[in-house]
């Protein structure tokens, strides 16, 4: 989002309509749109910024002690907040990691963001991460993690469980791939399920797991919101699993 001015209000609707359907948690980024995607985030939620979990991400370059709290601070403005429920790492950069750390922990410490986390960190990563000082303060870890990209499921979830770190799950719908899915969509029809509403709704399954789809199209936000509500059956998840199956080995951390 924020990359054209002629999609804003539409953007601005759909995530008003989320809004209102009681998807609270906004993901967003310094580097999508190049700040414009904060810009129209802030236009969502003005008026209703308590009744919403908002996180954003700093580039690694900009994730130096003092550069976090800069990045931070103008992240906020285009916001329109006071702060910030949760702010992720985007990815593991050059910048060392303790630096960031501290920086994170400096925010945390003035109230400008309610908690920090990591995306794009495999185990080795959070392993890492957890033993510098104040990095067991990590409360995420934003991944990839679709029916088709399991491969967290060996090491990284169970790690991130053990240590109370939510998985936040993008692209997941394997950037629309999945929806085309020959056998997927099959067992989505024989279900009367939208193969978007379950495909979120079997991520939805997985204990401390958060997804954040995109939706800009209202029936697609629609479809998103009744994923909250559905449960899928034992039988159903294990033919999923057979569809597609988890991983049987440890499995590289897929990015994009």
């Amino acid at each position: 989002m924020g990359e054209r001015a002629r999609d804003r209000a539409e953007e601005v609707a759909a995530l008003r309509l989320g809004l209102d359907l009681g998807m609270t948690l906004i993901d967003t980024a310094e580097m999508y749109g190049d700040g414009g995607a904060e810009e129209v985030v802030g236009e969502a939620i003005k008026g209703r910024r308590d009744g919403v979990f908002l996180v954003s991400k700093v580039y690694p370059h900009n994730a130096s002690r003092k550069g976090v709290i800069a990045a931070c601070e103008r992240s906020l403005k285009r916001l329109a907040t006071d702060r910030l429920d949760l702010y992720l790492l985007h990815w593991p950069g050059r910048v060392p990691l303790r630096d960031t750390v501290a920086g994170f922990e400096e925010l945390r410490d003035s109230g400008k963001v309610r908690a920090w986390g990591v995306s794009n960190f495999d185990r080795k990563g959070m392993e890492k991460l957890l033993a510098l000082p104040g990095g067991m303060h990590c409360a995420a870890n934003q991944v990839l993690y679709h029916l088709r990209s399991r491969g967290i499921e060996w090491d990284l979830l169970p790690l991130c469980r053990q240590h109370r770190i939510a998985i936040m799950a993008y692209s997941p719908l394997d950037e629309g791939r999945l929806l085309k899915h020959r056998e997927f969509i099959a067992i989505a029809q024989r279900e009367r399920i939208k193969p978007a509403t379950l495909a979120l709704a079997w991520l939805l399954a997985q204990p401390g797991v958060a997804v954040i789809p995109k939706a800009v199209d209202a029936s697609h936000v629609h479809d998103n919101k009744n994923a909250l509500g559905l449960t899928l059956s034992s039988h159903l998840m294990h033919e999923l699993d057979a569809a597609f199956p988890p991983p049987q080995g440890p499995v590289p951390l897929q990015v994009i």
